[in-house]
Formats: structure tokens, C-alpha cells, sequence
């Protein structure tokens, strides 16, 4: 007789479902943005035009410098614009450049950078034996030319005008003579600027030579002071565009004056025509207001 084999049971104890991580916590997440948003659009369409239009100014430009940095022009290295926001960093590019020029340390003693309500102003002072021209005369040195073509390539990346000024001291040209300081500070900064053009300043870029004599003295207590023969360059603040969003909103209101406009004529023409209609058809037409 065979032997029996041995009955083997099985028992399954129930269990707990396996774990299902993290997923619903990124469809809350979901859930949630979706509804902050959808409460914050509800929350804009009931509030002021100004409060939209700053809110939408934020979301178009976060960082607030879309105004100040970048510029239209082509092939430029460095397309910065000279707002008074930024001065400061333009006019640390500018004296790192000019620190770069051949004898710097001889030189630096005649060159200003001062911030004005104008803009970067820039001079380059004479000294008692002439520094970037030679004395009484409207020939630029060596030194000068220099400087002016360092000065030139780092201004032609700007998209900014610049005004040119010469400027002169006191002391008068003979009695006989007719050339006079008035023509001499007019013809250095033209001089300078005839310079620049050929190492980076755009023709449209300079818009004023000012040629003042000995009117605006650097030292008015010292008329003959060396210093105030001078030429100034001013990197001139660009006007500020209005941005598309005050464009749109200054014509929304334009077109709802309009519109109320419209309804205020339409009313008026509605009244007419009841005023016309309440006359009994029987009445004769009205006679000539006119008098004689």
C-alpha cells in the first residue's frame, strides 16, 4: 500500500495595502496654486487700476531694471544706460578705463567724474604747463589723445548724447589780437570732439559744443587758476519712456470718456425726441424767434 502524502494548508493572514508615497502630496501642491490663483485674479479684478498696473509692472519685470540695462544698439560690448540708478557702475567702467592709460599716475590729478542733474560729467583740467593742450593753442597733446580715445571707446557703447564744453581762464589774448578766449574754449571742444569721432562717438551722439569762455570759472576766487582751462564731457540722462502699460491705460480712459461722452449725446437726443412727441398733433408750428 502507498504511503500517503502529507496535507500541506496554507493560511494567508490579511495585511495592510502596500505604501503609496509621495504623489498625492504633488497633486495638493497642484490643487493648492491653482486655487491661490484663482483667488489672486479675483482679488485684482476688483481693485483699482493703479494697484493692476503695479502688480502687472512686477510680474513683467521682478527685478525692476528692465528700464536701465540693455539698449537698442547693435555690436555694442556692454549696452548700459546712464540713469541715475545706475551712475555709479557707469562711472567706475569709465575710471577703470582711464586708470589703463599710459601715464595714469601723471594725469589723474586733471581728471574729475562728478554726478550732476545732467548727467556723468567728465573734465580734464589744464595745468600751468598744459596737460591735454598745448598752451594758448587748440592743438590736443599727446596725453590728451590718449585719454579722449580711451574716453571715446567706452562713451560709443553708450546710447546716451553727450555735450562737449571748453572752458578758459581770464587771462586775455593781446589787445590787438582778434581771436579771443570765447573762440578759443569753442574751438578746443570742438577739437576734442573732432578726435572722438574717429575712435568710437558716434556722429548722432554728440548734440551740443558750448564754447563759454572764462564764464563758469572752476575757481572764482583764482580766475587765473590753471584749472579753469578745461574741456567737460556730459554723458547726458536719457529721457524716460512711458511704459506700454501706462500707454494702455491713459487710452482706456481716453476711450471710456468717450464712451460716457457718447451716452451723454445719445441721452440728450432720446429727451428731444419725448419733448417732440408730447406736442399735441394739433398745435400750429412754433413761430420765428427772430426779432426785427
Amino acid at each position: 500500500m502507498a504511503p500517503t502524502k502529507p496535507i500541506i494548508v496554507i493560511k494567508k493572514k490579511g495585511a495592510h495595502g502596500g505604501h503609496h508615497g509621495g504623489a498625492w502630496k504633488v497633486a495638493y501642491a497642484d490643487f493648492v496654486t491653482a486655487m491661490m490663483a484663482l483667488f489672486i485674479v479675483l482679488w485684482l479684478l476688483n481693485t483699482s487700476q493703479k494697484i493692476q498696473k503695479a502688480v502687472g509692472g512686477y510680474f513683467r519685470d521682478p527685478s525692476g531694471t528692465a528700464e536701465r540695462i540693455g539698449s537698442d544698439m547693435s555690436g555694442s560690448d556692454e549696452n548700459f544706460v546712464l540713469t541715475k540708478d545706475n551712475m555709479e557702475e557707469i562711472k567706475d567702467q569709465l575710471e577703470k578705463k582711464i586708470r589703463e592709460v599710459p601715464d595714469f599716475e601723471k594725469l589723474k590729478n586733471n581728471i574729475d567724474l562728478t554726478v550732476t542733474n545732467e548727467g556723468l560729467r567728465i573734465e580734464l583740467t589744464e595745468s600751468a604747463t598744459g596737460t591735454f593742450f598745448d598752451s594758448g593753442s587748440t592743438k590736443i597733446s599727446s596725453d590728451g589723445t590718449e585719454l579722449l580715445d580711451a574716453l571715446a571707446s567706452e562713451l560709443g557703447k553708450l546710447p546716451n548724447t553727450i555735450a562737449m564744453e571748453g572752458h578758459t581762464d581770464s587771462k586775455p589774448y593781446s589787445s590787438g589780437s582778434a581771436y579771443t578766449n570765447w573762440e578759443l574754449s569753442t574751438d578746443r571742444a570742438n577739437a576734442a570732439r573732432r578726435l572722438m569721432l574717429l575712435h568710437g562717438i558716434r556722429a548722432d551722439q554728440i548734440t551740443q559744443v558750448r564754447g563759454f569762455a572764462d564764464q563758469r570759472l572752476r575757481k572764482k576766487e583764482d580766475p587765473l587758476d590753471p584749472s579753469n582751462r578745461r574741456i567737460s564731457l556730459i554723458v547726458q540722462y536719457l529721457p524716460k519712456k512711458p511704459s506700454e502699460s501706462d500707454v494702455k491705460v491713459e487710452g482706456g480712459e481716453a476711450n471710456e470718456g468717450k464712451s460716457e461722452g457718447g451716452e451723454s449725446k445719445s441721452a440728450k437726443s432720446e429727451s428731444k425726441s419725448e419733448k417732440s412727441e408730447a406736442k399735441p398733433s394739433g398745435s400750429k408750428p412754433a413761430e420765428s424767434g427772430k426779432k426785427e
